[in-house]
């Protein structure tokens, strides 16, 4: 009995020293981890192996190292949650990305400026630790546009973040010098391009290039005159990227007509806003004898990468229709935007293929199709694509001089890719399907009504597929309005649509 209590005690001691020994390895543990979690968290720590070359300067740049209050706010508490679980898990999943980053990435081959914009962002931040520190989001001093900025995120806090419209806030950054050329250095590239005679140089009834100056200013935007013909609109089931809007293909036939050469500049569209601007809050869609402009726009509409020669970007569909109509009255020419099938005619400048160029072969077998189709790719080779288009390989994620690329054949710049662009023609899906497929239609404009427009041509944020001569899009007018603050929105600019811009056209009437 006395042989068995001494084995029951010595079972107990064993417990007890173990226990003992656990408790005193997870205090340490515990210890040990919050000691690390601390010395991982300091703003020195992340600098040390953070392959942003910028951020340490930007940031110090920012409001939140030189404010009023004297408060430095660091890296993980604006870059993690505040706390708990979730804290520990995104600093891991930061941490590993980082340290790959740093050990396995070439540096200098990484595009700061694209990993800059809100899309990138919005992984790196979170709502719920701006919120931890600007608790109370009407300060005293707030401007009327941040108290209206504030009660709409306030009212739609699963659709906006802080960012939206704070983008700029932790890592400051004015407008980069290597991104944004000099009106000089921009008039220069578009002198080496050969001007057109201006209009009033033409024959009567000749049908060419011209020029043309806006009235009132210095401003002089080019036409290229596009022949008529008859085309095949729409892809085949064979194309690769093909989206069954494209299709069924139906034979068209085009009357000739004059394009604008490049896609309406800021210089074109700010001479517009000069002289028609109006003053009064979100006016527009009224009757009125004389054209309208736009009121001010709610922030920057060109994004801070400069105006001047650059295409016109973050203007409404009614108000790339109104800037028509005024060029139309002070010019006495019909300026209008171009139709759906005008605009892929002169896209593809007499190509049948998925682009004007010569292609790539493409995927033989459906599956190949598929997997294409899956992760956007396009049997197209990117290189020769880059000759002719700004598109998310070549752009930096920002709009570009149209010059910096070639012409199509019919010497029209930048359909593909820079900005998307406004046709007039409502939206439709399957609005091939509704022209008659034995017969050859004759310049159609769509269906009558509708509720969102068509945008061709891809933009500087599309892949290659997307830039195919039929690919077809759609403005998303609620979406791209998301977080205008106004009440009335406005009818002039979106707020969440900075790669949609437009250019004109105008019919060809030898009487």
């Amino acid at each position: 009995m006395r042989f068995k209590l001494s084995r029951f005690l010595s079972f107990r001691n064993r417990v007890f020293l173990g226990a003992v020994l656990g408790c005193g390895l997870t205090l340490v543990a515990v210890f040990v981890a919050q000691a690390e979690m601390k010395r991982t968290s300091t703003n020195e720590y992340c600098e040390s192996c953070h392959v942003h070359p910028h951020a340490t300067e930007s940031w110090k740049l920012g409001a939140h190292y030189k404010n009023k209050s004297g408060v430095v706010v660091g890296c993980i508490e604006c870059h993690l949650p505040p706390d708990g679980v979730d804290h520990v898990v995104e600093k891991a999943k930061a941490g590993i990305r980082d340290l790959y980053a740093f050990y396995f990435t070439d540096v200098d081959a990484i595009d700061w400026e694209a990993k800059s914009t809100l899309e990138a962002a919005v992984h790196f931040t979170f709502d719920v630790s701006c919120v931890r520190c600007h608790q109370e989001l009407f300060p005293i001093g707030l401007s009327e546009d941040g108290v209206d900025g504030h009660i709409h995120y306030r009212r739609n806090p699963e659709e906006l973040y802080c960012i939206n419209c704070h983008l700029r806030t932790g890592h400051f950054s004015d407008k980069p010098e290597e991104m944004i050329l000099s009106l000089d250095e921009a008039a220069a590239a578009f002198d080496e391009i050969e001007m057109a005679p201006l209009w009033s140089e033409l024959e009567p009834g000749e049908f060419a290039d011209y020029s043309e100056m806006i009235p009132g200013t210095n401003v002089r935007f080019q036409m290229t005159a596009v022949p008529g013909g008859v085309f095949t609109m729409g892809s085949p089931e064979t194309e690769v990227g093909r989206r069954d809007d494209e299709g069924p293909q139906r034979r068209v036939q085009i009357s000739p007509f004059w394009m604008g050469r490049f896609e309406v500049t800021w210089l074109e569209f700010d001479a517009y806003y000069a002289q028609t601007a109006t003053r009064g809050k979100n006016e527009g869609g009224e009757v009125a004898d004389a054209v309208t402009g736009p009121t001010p726009p709610y922030g920057s509409p060109d994004q801070g990468w400069g105006k001047g020669l650059r295409p016109a970007i973050t203007m409404t569909h009614y108000a790339a229709t109104r800037y028509c109509e005024w060029l139309s009255e002070v010019t006495g020419h019909t300026y209008r935007l171009p139709t759906e099938a005008e605009w892929e005619f002169a896209a593809r400048a007499g190509s049948a293929e998925a682009y004007f160029f010569q292609t790539e072969e493409g995927p033989e077998s459906w599956f190949e199709r598929w997997l294409s189709s899956l992760f956007g790719r396009a049997a197209v080779d990117e290189e020769t694509l880059g000759r002719f288009a700004v598109f998310r390989a070549n752009s930096r994620l920002r709009t570009q001089l149209p010059t910096e690329r070639e012409p199509n054949p019919f010497g029209l710049y930048s359909l593909y890719g820079n900005v998307r662009e406004f046709c007039a023609d409502w939206y439709e899906p399957n609005v091939l399907a509704s022209y008659p497929a034995d017969e050859i239609v004759l310049d159609p404009t769509g269906p009558e009504t509708g509720r969102e427009r068509v945008v061709r041509g891809g933009s500087f944020r599309s892949e290659a597929v997307e830039l195919r001569s039929a690919a077809r899009d759609q403005t998303r007018h609620d979406a791209w309005m998301r977080t205008d603050p106004q009440t009335p929105k406005s009818v002039w600019w979106y707020s969440d649509a900075n790669d949609v811009g437009f250019r004109v056209v105008r019919e060809f009437r030898p009487e």
